[in-house]
């Protein structure tokens, strides 16, 4: 294909695709490796959103072009319900293994985080007998149908699109700076049991431990565990959607580990196979097993080539020590970040992080209610000028995520974060 110019590509891109998919930058990737990104034109980026946590370990690592590389070189495809192949019941085992808790479980596999969360649910429904299912406001579950009724946020995931199925209840998510308080939500639960959907009709509670596309704010503790314990009180699952928490983005294979917790069922994709498309539900072998034969699966569930990549992305974790490795460099961004909010308290809000999983939220006048969305949608654009790629998230739009690879080296590390202190001082002054 010819070398042409980024907005060459866009120009054909906005004539081709439609609007619905946009893109943040007109930037067109013609090469990656690691946490570096050139585009078309040879420009350099460092890469600080990694395809929405997607490539924990990398763009491009080599054991996992590897793996892929020799899986290609077998076969492509076969659909595990019919044929079966040891790369798909490896991994399953393997996932089961290293899944929070010490109860017996099995996996189930399908292709994207949305179709995990909506096998969650059916999951939960069969084993239940039950219809009600409760989410939280601010959450992002996916953009089907179900999923996007999940969903606590209507602009841009469910403008225009509904209606959307019913039995589906919001409640706030405890956000210290915001202050809503977990008591609060915990009442809120309770008033929901009382006036929308008894305890004994609902089928499950779907909780982020870190809020991904709501802002990176992270359930307390105390939060999870009292979940845990009032799904155990009624016989209510608890579903983790770890989609972009898992494969040790926070500093812990899974971030409900942090809060010491065993969810009923877990989601888990993106981090899963290094940017190979592939996702899957763990679960407790009694609730996994609840649907009946062929209630379950997809033609590309289980992608052998996901599988493989999926193994190998695994073996990297451990053998890199990757876990540990995102403990420090959340401590990296935390110290730099955390100097720029001293330099600008009228600014930023908070600094936060699980691990590598890291977040400011942008503000006006020192004032928490007052999103500052016009600065933040400015770092964004201006990103690319000065080499970075950069991700905004949160409830109002006002808050900037870091998802570095995990396998990022100290030098390019500390290369983008200064390129993003000054980048910050360029625009907020």
């Amino acid at each position: 294909m010819s070398k042409l110019s980024n907005q060459q590509w866009q120009d054909r891109k906005q004539a081709s695709i439609a609007r619905g998919q946009g893109n943040v930058y007109p930037v067109y990737v013609d090469r990656a490796l690691n946490s570096e990104v050139w585009d078309v034109e040879g420009n350099r980026y460092i890469d600080f959103g990694t395809g929405i946590a997607v490539c924990n370990t990398g763009h491009s690592h080599p054991k996992v072009v590897a793996a892929v590389s020799e899986q290609l070189s077998r076969f492509s495809h076969s659909c595990v319900m019919v044929n079966p192949y040891p790369e798909a019941i490896a991994l399953a085992e393997r996932l089961c293994e290293i899944a929070p808790g010490d109860s017996d479980k099995k996996a189930i596999f399908v292709t994207t985080g949305a179709e995990a969360v909506e096998n969650c649910i059916k999951i939960a429904r069969a084993h239940t007998g039950r219809r009600g299912v409760i989410a939280f406001n601010g959450g992002f579950h996916g953009r089907t149908n179900l999923a996007m009724g999940l969903t606590g946020k209507i602009a841009p995931y469910k403008n225009l699109f509904g209606p959307f199925p019913g039995d589906i209840y919001h409640a706030p998510f405890p956000i210290d700076c915001h202050q809503v308080t977990i008591e609060e939500s915990l009442n809120a639960l309770n008033n929901l049991f009382k006036v929308a959907i008894a305890p004994s009709d609902t089928a499950a509670i779907i909780v982020e431990p870190v809020q991904g596309e709501g802002g990176f704010y992270q359930a307390p503790v105390q939060f999870l565990q009292a979940l845990r314990d009032l799904c155990d009180d009624h016989g209510i699952v608890l579903i983790a959607d770890e989609i972009q928490t898992g494969f040790g983005r926070t500093g812990a294979m899974f971030s409900c580990q942090h809060a010491a917790v065993e969810p009923d069922l877990i989601t888990m994709a993106k981090g899963i196979a290094g940017g190979f498309p592939i996702a899957a539900v763990v679960g407790k072998s009694a609730i996994m097993d609840a649907p009946l034969p062929g209630g379950l699966g997809g033609t590309y569930a289980a992608s052998p080539i996901g599988c493989s990549a999926a193994l190998a992305v695994l073996d990297v974790i451990a053998e890199e020590n990757l876990v540990e490795r995102a403990n420090f460099i959340g401590d990296t961004f935390n110290e730099h970040l955390s100097l720029l909010q001293q330099q600008y308290p009228q600014l930023i809000l908070q600094v936060r992080n699980q691990g590598a999983m890291i977040a400011i939220e942008l503000i006006k006048n020192g004032d928490a209610k007052q999103a500052n969305v016009e600065l933040t949608q400015k770092i964004i654009a201006h990103a690319a000028q000065h080499g970075l790629i950069l991700l905004a998230c949160g409830f109002y739009g006002n808050v900037i995520r870091f998802l570095p690879a995990l396998t990022i080296s100290n030098e390019i590390m500390n290369e983008g974060l200064n390129d993003f202190v000054r980048l910050f001082h360029k625009l907020a002054s």
